[in-house]
């Protein structure tokens, strides 16, 4: 067995130095596809059912879609603040409907990744001063390991890292994981099998990420759980509804329920 994802210049991937904001959590996924932004709106509805401040931030510029899942129109997002017109804390849209706030990217209008890292860093500064506001603050992040996505969930307390049972999906969620280690190696890393057949199938998955960590990073990442494919999921992304409000019995808005209970 070999490692899927070689480390060609560990020295490029050096600690940031980035402190942790305690209840700033970071969802990932190694590719686009999985449901990371999806289990991004349940997660944060979930946690506002709890009475919790909730704020979810669409930490990709260019391909943002949390307002298009939710059926929104934000009249502020992240591109005003990107291009210097508007403070990141009034960019903040309150999303009535599900009791929590979001602070909308852009679609189109070019990738995070295109920042300065001056730039990056001021973004990344004025989300970990405005989380002081809430109880969580939510961070999905852009699909991939590139610069931007690793400076963003530098400061996250936990990263949830969003995987499924394809082997693509798999070994790009190890190479988030390797890259996110190599940078901070106390990161606290957790795994969200997501479009499980079942409990069983979804454990599985786990083993198979798990192992991977443990051979060649000698780093077991916790599962946080398992959401099981449920075609009520799809319906509500159609309806730009979110789950818990369209299906709240439905067999996957209780397994994003259940990690939200676990928080």
């Amino acid at each position: 067995m070999t490692d899927p994802i070689p480390m060609k210049n560990d020295k490029a991937i050096a600690s940031t130095g980035i402190l942790t904001c305690p209840n700033m959590i970071a969802i990932a996924s190694g590719k686009g596809g999985v449901g990371k932004t999806w289990f991004s709106i349940t997660l944060s509805q979930a946690l506002a059912k709890r009475g919790k401040r909730v704020l979810l931030f669409d930490g990709d510029l260019g391909l943002a879609n949390v307002d298009i899942q939710l059926g929104l129109t934000p009249e502020r997002d992240l591109g005003g603040v990107v291009e210097g017109s508007l403070q990141l804390k009034n960019a903040v849209t309150p999303y009535k409907e599900g009791q929590f706030d979001i602070l909308a990217g852009r679609s189109g209008s070019g990738n995070l990744a295109a920042l300065s890292t001056q730039k990056l860093s001021d973004l990344r500064g004025d989300l970990i001063e405005l989380a002081k506001t809430y109880d969580y603050v939510l961070v999905d992040l852009g699909a991939g390991v590139d610069r931007s996505v690793r400076q963003l969930a530098g400061p996250a307390a936990i990263t949830y890292v969003i995987t499924n049972d394809e082997p693509t999906s798999l070994t790009d969620s190890y190479a988030f994981i390797k890259l996110a280690r190599a940078a901070n190696p106390s990161a606290d890393m957790r795994v969200v099998v997501n479009m499980a057949t079942n409990a069983s199938e979804g454990q599985k998955t786990y083993e198979t990420m798990r192992k991977a960590c443990e051979t060649f990073l000698k780093y077991s990442p916790p599962l946080a759980g398992i959401v099981r494919r449920d075609t009520k999921v799809r319906d509500a992304i159609r309806a730009q509804t979110p789950l818990l409000t369209r299906s709240p019995s439905a067999e996957a808005a209780q397994d994003v329920d259940a990690i939200a209970a676990r928080m």
